[in-house]
């Protein structure tokens, strides 16, 4: 059964959607064929050529839920895609194809779906939503990331603040102690809010995103004179234990590291929770993600075993270097400046690299001069050789840490071997 499209009451518009899916399949078909890579992207950008209201069309009929913020997409809408195959098949684009071509992509490969879990960029979130009447709109946090594409983190916020008023029909499910979520899950009718487990995400919330004064951030309550406060969460984490909104305590036990990806969890329960999956039937079937489209995966890089992590901005590199200071092994950090990742490399002065103190490290990447003087300032010492491959070779001996940014993590991958 096709499930796109039962929603749409006009025959010309099924027509054309169908037309433009049936093309947009034979173009990725195409693609993979002739070796140039999966084809999804090429597939949803020929079909949106053809329709304009291809996303629209896939989406209708279909139970939608979208994921968005600054870190955490990509995994937090695997777990998400994964806790909801409980209630039934579910249509993903959980490799991170997160613009409306991915989306297009993802609805045309799953036309069965009842379900659809998308992550969406921050800037798209307006379109999708217009686009796919979501059910359910998941807002993880929001700090600096690509300021010369993205913009100040206020705006997007406000951006954010504008889909949901926008989308009243939609259970906003939010994390309460990111003061710029907050602020944008504000309007929602209905709000599910969920502490994550400390004031992780308070660093670009030093004035308040309504008014403009200084929010007080350094107590777990937070708030503003002008009445922007932390709301009081239904769900919250604790360590590796997650309280629903029932009081129930559940050990997490997850197969992915790291503080953060516990309040992943939490927030994906809590979304699935909103459309009829209890924790515990959702729970389980989080745990089976230990990896997400290479994140936290294993592979063989110069004749050596690396774990490879991704980091993309501030907040994101203060996670991976929690992650990486308490694993015990040689860190190797790799850094690319181009447009993909943001050609701006200020934010690397806002990373506290010296929580490496004391720990064998090499750089490498495009910008491993850049990296290479950020740490010497933070007092680490530092090898260095712009080839990674080369550069995994200078590492002590032992399995390493490699944390890269978002294109080095691209060729990594591509390098390595699983």
């Amino acid at each position: 059964m096709v499930v796109g499209l039962v929603g749409s009451r006009d025959p010309g518009k099924r027509r054309r959607t169908l037309a433009a899916t049936k093309l947009g399949k034979g173009a990725a078909w195409l693609s993979r064929t002739a070796g140039l890579g999966e084809g999804g992207i090429i597939g949803g950008r020929v079909a949106m050529a053809l329709d304009r209201d291809v996303l629209s069309g896939l989406a209708a009929g279909r139970t939608v839920v979208l994921v968005t913020g600054t870190n955490g997409k990509t995994t937090t809408t695997s777990m998400v895609a994964r806790a909801l195959s409980a209630a039934g098949p579910v249509a993903s684009n959980s490799t991170g194809a997160n613009m409306p071509d991915g989306h297009v992509a993802a609805l045309m490969a799953r036309p069965d779906a009842r379900y659809a879990v998308l992550e969406v960029d921050e800037m798209h979130l307006d379109v999708a939503a217009e686009q796919t009447r979501p059910a359910a709109i998941l807002l993880l946090n929001l700090s600096r990331d690509q300021i010369d594409r993205v913009g100040e983190v206020r705006t997007v916020a406000a951006r954010l603040r504008q889909v949901v008023v926008d989308n009243p029909q939609a259970v906003v499910v939010a994390n309460a102690d990111d003061p710029m979520v907050v602020f944008a899950a504000e309007p929602a009718r209905r709000a599910v809010w969920v502490s994550v487990g400390g004031g992780r995400w308070t660093g670009d919330a030093a004035s308040c995103p309504k008014c403009g004064e200084r929010i007080d951030v350094s107590v777990e309550r937070w708030a503003c004179s002008c009445g922007l406060r932390r709301p009081e969460p239904a769900w919250s984490v604790h360590g590796q234990t997650v309280v629903t909104d029932g009081g129930r305590e559940l050990e997490l036990q997850l197969n992915l590291p790291g503080q953060v990806n516990y309040g992943n969890a939490a927030l994906a329960m809590a979304t699935v929770a909103q459309l009829g999956v209890v924790p515990e039937a959702a729970l389980p079937r989080i745990r089976e993600v230990s990896e997400v489209a290479g994140r936290y995966g294993d592979l063989v890089i110069g004749g050596r075993k690396v774990r490879l992590l991704l980091a993309k901005n501030p907040a994101g590199w203060h996670e991976m270097l929690q992650l990486v200071r308490t694993s015990g092994r040689p860190v190797m950090l790799v850094v690319n400046a181009r447009e993909a990742d943001g050609f701006d490399l200020s934010w690397l002065w806002d990373v506290p690299f010296e929580q490496l103190a004391g720990a064998q490290v090499v750089v490498a990447g495009e910008r491993a001069a850049d990296m290479a003087v950020r740490l010497r300032y933070a007092r680490v010492d530092v090898t260095m050789n712009p080839d990674p491959v080369e550069a995994v070779r200078l590492a002590p001996p032992g399995d390493l840490d490699v944390i890269a940014n978002y294109t080095a993590f691209r060729m990594l991958r591509v390098k390595g071997e699983a």
